[in-house]
């Protein structure tokens, strides 16, 4: 069995997610399945596929986020230390083409959410910055065409 790498804060998330999925969420979707039910016929009720849809949706993500909290291997960064960027580390970058300073931290796929600055251990910018220390440059691949990098500071936070 894989396991899957994440932070104790991802594995909160993921657990709060999958809570409010089999509690309100799944409620919800059964009220609203008996609602529609209550409207006759069901070969033409649009509000009762939407629902049921809903409810096939719902309880898919519920299977997801089992599967990954149990292969889930946390990890606590703040138990982590070095010079060196691996899993879990908090990077700050200076893109070499624009100045732009920007700051990641590398967790697992399934708690990785760009816009908030963590990104998956397995993406292209992640995967350029493993092994690196702060002052080395980075060239990375990624689907907008190669960027530079440079590397100003790693910690674990």
């Amino acid at each position: 069995m894989d396991k899957i790498p994440m932070t104790i804060a991802g594995q909160q998330a993921l657990e709060a997610e999958l809570q409010r999925r089999t509690g309100t969420d799944r409620r919800a979707i059964i009220d609203a399945i008996s609602e529609a039910r209550a409207h006759g016929d069901l070969s033409e009720n649009a509000e009762y596929h939407a629902a049921k849809e809903q409810q096939s949706l719902n309880e898919g993500r519920i299977m997801e986020l089992e599967t990954i909290l149990a292969k889930a291997e946390v990890i606590d960064v703040t138990k982590l230390s070095g010079d060196t960027v691996k899993f879990g580390a908090t990077v700050t970058l200076v893109d070499e083409d624009t100045d732009e300073e920007k700051t990641y931290q590398l967790v697992g796929d399934a708690e990785a959410d760009a816009s908030a600055g963590r990104i998956s251990i397995s993406s292209p910018i992640a995967r350029a910055l493993i092994g690196k220390t702060a002052g080395d440059s980075v060239e990375v691949s990624a689907p907008g065409g190669a960027r530079g990098y440079e590397i100003l500071k790693v910690q674990f936070v």
